[in-house]
């Protein structure tokens, strides 16, 4: 089994004027989406982001505040899970609650250094 980071990409919730039943409905779908993973064992780490972030670049280490509203694509929240290889990854990213309201997942395969 490898290590695989699903990286969800989307808008933040709190600017899609979403009810709070709404976001409650939403949230019962990730938690349910979390549990299933978690009866399956397949699930090593997880979590929400919050939407508020800073940027450091350069050689002069600028430090950018950047509101999501500026932003395309907003990181929300990333797992990392195990599976047997990319398609297996793909097929636990179909349970992401957030594709109906233009998500996306970004997969990526763990890189493991051996440091013997």
């Amino acid at each position: 089994m490898k290590d695989y980071m699903l990286i969800f990409l989307g808008a933040d919730y709190s600017e899609m004027n979403l009810s709070p039943e709404q976001i409650q409905a939403r949230m019962g779908k990730w938690f349910a989406w979390n549990t299933k993973m978690q009866e399956q064992g397949i699930v090593k780490d997880g979590h929400a982001l919050h939407p508020e972030m800073r940027r450091v670049s350069g050689p002069g280490r600028t430090v950018t505040d950047q509101a999501s509203a500026e932003l395309k694509e907003l990181v929300g929240g990333y797992y990392v899970v195990q599976a047997k290889d990319f398609d297996g990854a793909i097929e636990v990213a179909q349970d992401f609650p957030d594709y109906d309201l233009g998500g996306t997942v970004e997969i990526r395969e763990i890189m493991v250094f051996d440091q013997a």
